[in-house]
C-alpha cells in the first residue's frame, strides 16, 4: 500500500479528489475523516494542513502528495516532483498599495514586507540584493498595508480579485505555481511500482484533458493534405463513406490549438467536422 497526502481544505482539495476519481480510485471521505482508504486501489489518503505536508513526506509518514509548487518552494527542500498536474495555477507575487509610486523591485529596499512565505521572499531579496524587513503572517496577508503593518506584501495570486478588493496592485512575480505530484524518498520496490501505476493513470487523464477527439469528412484526393494537419497520433483513421470519393477521418488534436487547427482543416477541404472530449488517453 502507498500513502498519499491531500490538502484537507482549500484550493487543491476538490481538484485533487477529482483527479483520483478520474484515475479510477474511489475514496469515501465521509464525515470529514482525516484518513481514508480507497476501495479499488492499494492507497490510503491522509487529509492534512497544506503547510504540514512537506514534513510528512520528509519523515516518510506519507509516500506521495498532491501539493502546490509554492509550498514546496517554501518548505519542501529536496522533495522530488514527479508530475505537474496543470490545475490550481497561481503565482507568488509582490503587491503594494495602488497609490504607491513603484518604479521597480529596488523600491522594496528598506521596506517592510508582510508574507506567509518568508523563505521564498528571503531568496528573492537575496538574489536581487535587496534589504527589507519581513513580517510573517499566517492568514490574511493582504490586510497588512491597510493597517500600517507593512509597505508591501508577498502572497499567492490567482485572479487578482483579492488584491483589487484590498486596494493593492501586483508589481513583481517571484514564481509561478501549479499543483504537482510529489514523492518521498523512503520507498520500497513495491511502493515504487504502485506509484508508477498511479502515475501512468494520472498521465492518461492529463493527456485526455489536453486533447480533443476529431471526426471529419474529406474528399479522397485531399486526405493526405488534411492528415498532415492532424499530428497528435501516429496517423488518422480513414474509413470510406457510402458516398463515392469521400472518407471519414478520425484523429486527436491538441485542445490548445483547437481553433487554429479547425481553420486549417476547413481551408484544406475538410467538411462536417465534429469535436468531442476525451475521457482517458492511453498511449
Amino acid at each position: 500500500m502507498i500513502k498519499i497526502a491531500l490538502q484537507k481544505s482549500g484550493r487543491l482539495y476538490e481538484d485533487s479528489l477529482r483527479l483520483l476519481k478520474d484515475c479510477g480510485i474511489s475514496i469515501d471521505n465521509g464525515k470529514d475523516q482525516l484518513r481514508a482508504e480507497a476501495y479499488n486501489f492499494p492507497i490510503e489518503v491522509f487529509f492534512l494542513r497544506n503547510g504540514d505536508i512537506p514534513q510528512y513526506i520528509r519523515d516518510g509518514v506519507v509516500d506521495l502528495a498532491i501539493i502546490g509548487e509554492n509550498i514546496l518552494e517554501e518548505k519542501g527542500g529536496s522533495i522530488k516532483i514527479i508530475e505537474k498536474l496543470n490545475f490550481s495555477n497561481c503565482r507568488v507575487s509582490i503587491a503594494v498599495p495602488k497609490e504607491t509610486n513603484f518604479n521597480g523591485i529596488q523600491d522594496l529596499d528598506g521596506k517592510r514586507i508582510a508574507t506567509s512565505y518568508p523563505n521564498t521572499v528571503k531568496k528573492f531579496l537575496k538574489k536581487n540584493n535587496i534589504s527589507a524587513d519581513l513580517h510573517i503572517i499566517n492568514g490574511s496577508v493582504e490586510i497588512a498595508p491597510n493597517i500600517g503593518l507593512a509597505n508591501a506584501i508577498c502572497d499567492i495570486v490567482s485572479s487578482g480579485s483579492t488584491l483589487f478588493k484590498n486596494n493593492l496592485k501586483e508589481v513583481a512575480i517571484i514564481s509561478r505555481s501549479q499543483a504537482v505530484l510529489a514523492q518521498g524518498n523512503k520507498l520500497n520496490l513495491k511502493q515504487r511500482s504502485l506509484i508508477e501505476k498511479l502515475r501512468f493513470r494520472v498521465q492518461s487523464v492529463l493527456r485526455a484533458k489536453q486533447s480533443k477527439y476529431i471526426l471529419l469528412n474529406s474528399p479522397n484526393d485531399k486526405i493526405k493534405a488534411i492528415s498532415s494537419i492532424l499530428p497528435v497520433l501516429k496517423s488518422p483513421t480513414v474509413l470510406p463513406l457510402a458516398q463515392t470519393g469521400w472518407s471519414s477521418l478520425h484523429s486527436v488534436i491538441n485542445a490548445g490549438d483547437f481553433w487554429e487547427v479547425i481553420d486549417e482543416l476547413k481551408e484544406a477541404g475538410a467538411e462536417d467536422i465534429l469535436v468531442c472530449p476525451i475521457e482517458k488517453m492511453v498511449l
